[in-house]
C-alpha cells in the first residue's frame, strides 16, 4: 500500500500544471515579442547583406541553406518516413509547398528587390498590411468574425500604409513599383498565412518545413537564373546575413509564426506585425543610420494603432481562462 507525503498534495482550490503544459504555455507567452524581435531584426541584417550581393540570389541562397538545414536534421534525428517526405500525402506536400512559397518565397523577393533603393522602415511598415488582410479575409473564408474595434482598425491601418504610398508616389515615382512590389508580396503572405490554417494546421512540422523550404529554393533559384545576374563582392557581411536570416528568421521566426497560427485566429497570430515597423526603424537607425521622414512616422503610428485595433482581445476574453 502506497503513501502519498501531504506536503506533495496542491493546497485546496490551486489548479497545478505539469511541467509540460507549463513550458507550452509559456512559449505560447513569448511566442508573439520573440517572432517581432526575430522578424525585425532580418531587415537589418538584409539591408547590410544587399550591399554586397545581387537581391534575388540573396534570397534563393537563403532558402537553399534553410533546406538543406532542415533536410539534414531530418537525416540525422531518424531516418523514418515519419521525419521526412514520406509522412506527407502528396496532397499535404502540394499544400505546404504552396505555403512555403507564398509566405517565404514571393514575400522575400519583392521585399528584397525594393531594399535595393528603399530603406528598411518603410517595407515594413507596408507589411503591417499582412494582419489586416489576414483579419478582413478570415471572416469570409475562415468563419473569424470581426468586432466594431477590429473594423475601425482595419481603416486606420490602410490609411497609415496609404499615407506612406501617397507621400512617395508625390515625392519619388522611381520608387512607387518597388513598393507596390511589396505590396503584392504581403498579400501572398496572407494568402498564404490563410492557407495554413485551412489546409496545414495537423501537418507534422518537420515534414512540413521542409516541403516549404525545398519549394521556396526551387522558385526563388529558378527567378534568380531567369530574372537577375547574380554578383557578390564575396564580402562576408552578405554570408552573414544570409546565414542570420535563415537560422533565426526563415527556420526560428516562422516556426513561431506557424504555432501562433496553429494555436489561434489569423488575426491574433499575426497581429503583433505592427511592432516590426518601429522595432525595425530602431534596429536601422541604430546601425545604419536610416531616418524616416514625419510623414512615414506619422504612417508609422496610425497603421500600428490600427493593427493593434485589429489583434486586441475583447475584455470578456482576457477574463476568461
Amino acid at each position: 500500500m502506497s503513501h502519498t507525503d501531504p506536503h506533495d498534495r496542491a493546497p485546496a482550490g490551486v489548479i497545478t500544471r505539469p511541467p509540460l503544459a507549463t513550458a507550452s504555455a509559456r512559449l505560447n507567452n513569448a511566442a508573439p515579442l520573440l517572432f517581432v524581435v526575430l522578424w525585425s531584426s532580418s531587415f537589418l541584417g538584409t539591408r547590410l547583406g544587399l550591399r554586397h550581393m545581387s537581391p534575388l540570389w540573396f534570397v534563393a541562397l537563403r532558402m537553399i541553406l534553410a533546406a538543406a538545414i532542415i533536410c539534414g536534421a531530418t537525416a540525422i534525428l531518424r531516418h523514418s518516413r515519419l521525419h521526412g517526405f514520406g509522412a506527407l500525402s502528396r496532397t499535404a506536400w502540394l499544400h505546404c509547398a504552396v505555403v512555403g512559397v507564398t509566405t517565404q518565397a514571393i514575400l522575400l523577393m519583392t521585399a528584397h528587390v525594393a531594399m535595393t533603393r528603399i530603406a528598411a522602415a518603410p517595407i515594413a511598415l507596408i507589411q503591417t498590411l499582412n494582419p489586416l488582410l489576414c483579419a478582413l479575409l478570415a471572416w469570409p473564408l475562415l468563419g473569424e468574425r470581426l468586432r466594431p474595434g477590429q473594423v475601425l482598425g482595419l481603416f486606420l491601418g490602410f490609411a497609415g500604409v496609404l499615407l506612406i504610398l501617397g507621400f512617395a508616389a508625390l515625392h519619388s515615382r522611381a520608387e512607387l513599383p518597388d513598393l507596390l512590389g511589396a505590396i503584392a508580396g504581403v498579400c501572398t503572405l496572407s494568402g498564404g498565412t490563410l492557407y495554413y490554417r485551412r489546409f496545414c494546421r495537423e501537418v507534422p512540422p518537420l515534414p512540413g518545413a521542409i516541403a516549404q523550404f525545398v519549394a521556396s529554393a526551387i522558385v526563388c533559384t529558378g527567378s534568380a537564373m531567369l530574372l537577375e545576374d547574380f554578383w557578390t563582392d564575396w564580402d562576408p557581411g552578405a554570408f552573414a546575413g544570409i546565414a542570420w536570416n535563415t537560422v533565426a528568421v526563415s527556420m526560428g521566426g516562422m516556426a513561431l509564426y506557424f504555432l501562433m497560427l496553429t494555436r489561434g485566429t489569423a488575426a491574433r497570430a499575426t497581429v503583433n506585425f505592427y511592432l516590426v515597423p518601429g522595432l525595425t526603424s530602431i534596429l536601422t537607425w541604430a546601425v545604419l543610420g536610416e531616418r524616416l521622414t514625419p510623414i512615414m512616422l506619422l504612417g508609422l503610428a496610425i497603421s500600428s494603432i490600427g493593427c493593434w485595433l485589429v489583434g486586441r482581445r475583447p475584455a470578456l476574453a482576457r477574463r476568461l481562462p
